[in-house]
């Protein structure tokens, strides 16, 4: 199938601008992104896409093999990039996504000038002095929980994960997000995302890079995002005063700002 179809890709923006690539995080899809992409527009030709198995991917292109890794995801990046003859790209990914960009920055540094991660963790599990935020009973315990109820830990763990409990409509919308996927594709995106361990790829990062922390976030906790930027040679570290895991959707006025900020620099 075609590159361009199988991620349900879409063009917008200054189409003879730089271009600035959005991608999603787990169990969402491009229309994640809907609050920020109008900043950009102007100045941007902005290409966002689905991971395969969300939104209007291609639900047949879905390999278990391939998918089965973050290197599959960042496999299909890279073919939108080389499709659409994208070189010295900015790229914006959330939460899991962060790590997708940067395997496919390793792998072709030259399609990548800037990355702006937002809610990164290289590893779910605490490892000696690394703190992830979860211990590894805690990520097999939620991985046998989606496993056996999706529907029922996506109501429960969306809202958790957005936070901003004082905005119950975010927690509503990203559980219904969670939902629409099939549940045997989130399966294996869940173990994909939450048994990953890429903290021996941040140092071969060459990008100059951003990552964006929220003050509380369940997910990427604040020590996460610290080590990320220690981690990333020509790093930034913005300490946002938003809250959850998914400022896009939350802060979006202050996602752009850090990010416009960032790209000026």
């Amino acid at each position: 199938m075609d590159v361009l179809a199988r991620n349900n890709v879409n063009i917008s923006g200054n189409l003879s601008g730089k271009t600035i690539i959005f991608s999603h995080g787990f169990g969402c899809d491009q229309n994640m992104w809907r609050f920020v992409v109008p900043a950009f527009a102007d100045e941007y030709r902005i290409v966002l896409f689905d991971h395969v198995g969300y939104g209007g991917s291609d639900l047949a292109s879905h390999s278990p093999e391939r998918h089965s890794s973050l290197d599959g995801y960042a496999r299909d990046l890279l073919e939108i990039c080389r499709e659409l003859d994208i070189e010295q790209a900015v790229f914006v990914g959330h939460s899991v996504a962060a790590m997708i960009g940067i395997l496919a920055e390793i792998e072709e540094p030259e399609r990548f000038e800037r990355l702006v991660l937002v809610g990164p963790s290289p590893c779910y599990i605490d490892d000696g002095d690394y703190v992830g935020g979860f211990s590894r009973q805690d990520v097999e315990e939620l991985l046998e929980s989606l496993e056996s109820n999706y529907l029922g830990w996506s109501g429960a763990m969306a809202p958790a994960i957005m936070g901003n409990p004082d905005r119950p409509e975010l927690g509503e919308e990203l559980t219904n997000s969670f939902c629409r996927t099939d549940p045997a594709i989130a399966r294996r995106f869940a173990r994909a995302t939450f048994l990953s361990d890429n903290r021996g790829d941040l140092p071969r990062v060459r990008a100059r890079a951003l990552v964006l922390q929220c003050s509380e976030d369940v997910i990427a906790p604040r020590q996460v995002g610290e080590y990320v930027h220690r981690m990333i040679p020509r790093s930034e570290l913005v300490l946002m005063k938003a809250t959850g895991h998914c400022p896009n959707l939350s802060a979006p006025e202050e996602t752009v700002d850090a990010i416009r900020s960032f790209l000026r620099s």
